[in-house]
């Protein structure tokens, strides 16, 4: 899988699973709606009081995993960032292209959009009896 098709693969799956690093350093995850930018950037919107927008305040690093039900998966890491100007027009653009029915949210300030620009992603597939991880490449 090369970046663009985890693009695709990401757009297809639409959703995953967000781990950030709660106040005493244990793991919080949520499963939630997920696009992505043509840049390859993760966007996800979430409630301002949220836990996951309080430790992404406090520490930026986030793993997301994305897929399973279909035997292939997607784990990136990466750093997450509340984006503001051209960079939040990008975001709320692929964002509500993939979910237009979040518009009125989005628009109406009810939620944050946070932005993730991932260092490190692996696909792994294992529909066949020899399981195949691939190391993706990342711009």
């Amino acid at each position: 899988m090369d970046h663009s098709e985890m693009i695709e693969y990401v757009r297809g799956q639409r959703a995953g699973t967000v781990s950030t690093i709660g106040p005493g350093g244990a793991p919080q995850a949520a499963y939630l709606t997920l696009a992505i930018t043509g840049r390859g950037e993760f966007v996800f919107d979430a409630k301002p009081d949220s836990r996951k927008v309080a430790n992404l305040r406090r520490d930026g690093r986030i793993a997301i995993v994305v897929g399973g039900a279909d035997g292939t998966t997607l784990q990136c890491e990466g750093a997450t960032d509340f984006p503001a100007g051209t960079g939040l027009d990008r975001c709320k653009a692929a964002y509500l292209a993939a979910f237009p029915e979040f518009t009125e949210s989005i628009d109406g300030g009810g939620v944050v959009v946070l932005r993730v620009v991932p260092t490190w992603a692996r696909f792994g597939d294992f529909r066949s009896g020899t399981p195949e991880l691939r190391e993706i490449r990342l711009p």
